[in-house]
């Protein structure tokens, strides 16, 4: 049996659906319940996005050199494909013509049409994106669109009854329904900012960046990918909540991108044995291993060994939901931290910072590394790229040739000043030739 996979909503092949008979409209004389007058309501501000662009081919970048083509007799190949794609969007703001969807629908798109429910069709414009949280806002100027109301997504419970509306496989203004099945899931992308509602409303291909509503009709979610073996639905969505949605597209708004804000800690999650080494007998939190100087956990008085539990009253049961929880709040927003300092409660208030790394800087909590070759390396942000901060001997990594103290400044002819920057850098198959500082010199290493 084919092993689960996470699958991004872009549309694909048209598949048969069978059809069901329908319901009498009244049994003795009581009329059945019907979700029609609301999807009837609601379904017009949900668009059809089609994008065009092109893409890099994924090649050896040593093709990249004439030198290396001549000598291998390599055919010249071209560097980019175009591409066509297509996804959803709702419209949030009628007014400034404002259009909510996910950025991996978007993602190196030249030209942007959206569709409507009545086949109008109108050129779109990107005010800002965010892949992090995989959210981009779009406008489209002069359109007479109807809007969505977003409703406050913390009041979901599971068990909530909520619609799907969408344009699955390019089936345009689709609507499934189902219920909320979990809340506050994590680790679909360890990459980004995770705080996913899943649904089992039927979700497909399409569906991305499309509503999920409850029975009022309010915006709960913005669909954005499914769990699946073959890319079709098996009842398992997931779906960005609208208050994360609000709050990420009021920076792309007013920004152009999000500016998150950093504590400042070095953080991992509490497990049991290091809650017995922090003193204390509750395994949720996230473990303060180190406090950067100057940081706003620095000023809000936080010490290494403190365990924190809560955010704004919202409790953190792990380093990635203090990473997510931080990562999402507006530079110069004041927090209340609940803190476990020798197993005593405290409450501390911070200030947010700006920064340019990961909300709480946790390199241990980052996930897979971004390329095999890179096993058993630590990574941090620094010294103008990625700083190799530690390097286990027995690793491939090792093997490679990497050392603690280096830093690598490039991959390929792209320059990059981040993990997250190196991460996408490295995506794909093939090789890849890093650029690498060492003292005053420079090499090249090769990874396989």
């Amino acid at each position: 049996m084919a092993a689960l996979a996470l699958v991004t909503l872009i549309s694909g092949l048209i598949t048969p659906c069978a059809a069901l008979a329908a319901l009498p409209p009244a049994v003795a004389s009581t009329p059945l319940p019907s979700l029609a007058p609301m999807v009837k309501r609601v379904s017009p501000a949900v668009v059809n996005i089609q994008t065009r662009g092109t893409v890099r081919e994924q090649r050896n970048p040593l093709m990249d050199d004439p030198f290396f083509r001549r000598f291998f007799d390599a055919p010249e190949q071209p560097a980019q494909r175009e591409f066509q794609s297509a996804g959803s969007g709702v419209v949030v703001d009628a007014k400034q013509g404002f259009i909510i969807t996910n950025a991996h629908v978007i993602d190196n798109a030249t030209e942007i049409t959206v569709s409507t429910q009545d086949e109008h069709q109108f050129k779109a414009e990107v005010v800002g994106k965010d892949i992090a949280s995989d959210v981009a806002v779009l406008r489209v100027k002069g359109a007479q669109l109807p809007e969505l109301v977003m409703a406050d997504s913390d009041t979901t419970e599971v068990g909530d009854f909520v619609v799907a509306i969408g344009n699955p496989f390019g089936l345009q203004h689709t609507v499934t329904s189902g219920i909320v099945s979990a809340l506050g899931r994590t680790g679909i992308n360890t990459e980004g900012y995770e705080n996913f509602i899943q649904t089992d409303a039927s979700i497909n291909p399409g569906n991305s960046g499309g509503a999920l509503v409850n029975l009022r009709g309010e915006l709960v979610g913005i669909n954005s990918a499914i769990l699946s073996r073959s890319g079709g639905n098996i009842g398992i969505g997931f779906a960005i909540p609208s208050n994360m949605v609000k709050t990420v597209m009021d920076q792309l708004v007013r920004y152009g991108e999000v500016k998150r804000g950093i504590l400042g800690v070095k953080i991992f999650t509490l497990t049991p044995d290091l809650a017995k080494g922090a003193g204390t007998s509750d395994a949720r939190g996230a473990l303060v291993s180190q406090v950067d100087e100057d940081s706003a956990a620095e000023k809000a008085g936080v010490k290494a060994g403190d365990v924190i539990t809560a955010v704004n009253g919202h409790a953190i049961k792990s380093a990635g939901e203090l990473r997510n929880a931080i990562g999402l709040l507006r530079v110069g927003q004041k927090i209340d931290l609940a803190v476990l300092r020798d197993n005593k409660p405290l409450r501390l208030s911070a200030t947010i910072n700006e920064g340019t790394t990961d909300a709480t800087g946790d390199t241990n909590d980052a996930g897979a590394p971004p390329h095999a070759a890179l096993e058993g390396v630590t990574l941090e942000d620094g010294a103008g790229g990625v700083r190799i901060q530690a390097v286990d001997p027995r690793s491939r990594g090792a093997a490679s040739g990497l050392r603690p103290g280096d830093v690598i400044s490039a991959v390929g002819r792209q320059r990059v000043d981040s993990v997250r920057a190196l991460r996408e850098a490295l995506k794909g198959d093939g090789a890849f030739l890093l650029t690498v500082r060492r003292g005053t010199g420079a090499l090249i290493i090769p990874l396989q």
